[in-house]
């Protein structure tokens, strides 16, 4: 391990980590950034090859450069936000190392730093930022019988495109945005149902990412006069949504009771064949490197004032969602979090600083 002691090791290399580094550099504090992608883009390098921002571009870049998006439609596609991601980057010279895969945090008490690790390297730092986000973590639900089912099961984590599913049956589980999406386009090729829990919450045409991002901010912030419509788990009507909700497919089933070996036991007792199972069903924080600091409470969640850890100081949050910072998890949001959560950590360092020149 390197005596050098670094101001801040920033984890993660996708969206959140770069807002972090921005502010960082701004403040010309000593830092890197240790990214486990072997290029640019985070966790938009596993996305499915359609997929849309449901912001306009104005609306969905990070501090200091503004997103371009590659046609008119309003909402910039999943390669729009790779080329901003790697531009960005470079256009600030952030300190990307990669492959770095971290596996651990650590407290050194004896030289009052942490110590981050990727089983190989260690780099000490007088604060670290986990910004390693959610992508790496899916969520699918567990039900009746699933074990047994013979059909394919994948996360939207896992979803490329709708080709490999032509003539078969399907169902897309999920009732946020990315299952409105997917559900958009294998419902083209394939005998497809959308599967929710309840009824899905559709926007407006006109109410875009950037008008949910903030009412569901003030929702979070208990400002009723702001809060009027919609929450970041909403569907906004982009151009493939819309398309098939103007060809009247736009519908939805409830959650089916049990799984079979060939399909599924719906809840009034029918059951039906089915080839493949699309969970739409959401993502768990990526946190397992911080458990040698004992911050992980049950829930897989981190206890946070001002995005800073309660139980270790020096330890900072960037994006993960509503919970770390409301909004974080989306480029919008994540641009937000950096800006308040930033000043914090940047005093923190500086007060560092000012104990080791003293001691």
């Amino acid at each position: 391990m390197s005596t050098k002691k670094f101001d801040v090791v920033v984890i993660g290399g996708g969206q959140a980590a770069l807002a972090a580094g921005y502010f960082l550099k701004k403040a010309n504090l000593d830092f890197i950034i240790l990214d486990n992608q072997r290029k640019p883009g985070g966790a938009w390098l596993h996305a499915w090859d359609s997929l849309r921002l449901f912001s306009p571009a104005a609306y969905s870049s990070l501090p200091g450069l503004m997103m371009q998006q590659s046609d008119t439609e309003g909402y910039p596609h999943c390669g729009d936000v790779l080329t901003y991601l790697s531009k960005y980057e470079r256009r600030y010279e952030l300190p990307v190392f990669r492959p770095h895969h971290v596996s651990r945090v650590m407290r050194d008490i004896e030289n009052d730093c942490l110590v981050v690790s990727d089983g190989r390297y260690q780099w000490r730092a007088r604060a670290v930022v986990s910004a390693t986000g959610t992508w790496s973590h899916p969520f699918i639900p567990q039900y009746p019988g699933q074990e047994n089912y013979r059909g394919q099961q994948l996360h939207s984590a896992d979803y490329r495109s709708p080709d490999a599913f032509l003539g078969q049956r399907v169902l897309v589980v999920g009732g946020g945005n990315s299952g409105a999406q997917i559900f958009a386009e294998v419902v083209a090729l394939a005998d497809t149902s959308w599967v929710t829990q309840t009824e899905p919450i559709f926007l407006p045409d006109e109410v875009d990412g950037h008008v949910l991002f903030k009412r569901a901010t003030a929702k979070l912030k208990g400002n009723s006069e702001e809060a009027t419509v919609g929450g970041i788990g909403d569907i906004v009507m982009v151009p493939p949504v819309k398309a098939v909700r103007d060809k009247g497919l736009l519908h939805s089933r409830r959650l089916f009771a049990a799984f079979t070996e060939s399909g599924v036991k719906w809840q009034d007792g029918s059951e039906e064949s089915v080839d493949v199972v699309i969970w739409c069903t959401g993502f768990r924080p990526t946190l397992e490197h911080l458990a040698p600091l004992g911050v992980l409470e049950h829930d897989g969640q981190v206890q946070l004032t001002d995005g800073q850890a309660d139980k270790t100081p020096g330890l900072w949050l960037f994006g993960y969602g509503n919970w770390a910072s409301p909004g974080s998890a989306t480029l919008i949001g994540a641009a937000r979090s950096a800006r308040e959560i930033a000043p914090g950590l940047i005093r923190y360092v500086d007060n560092q600083r000012e104990r080791d020149i003293v001691v």
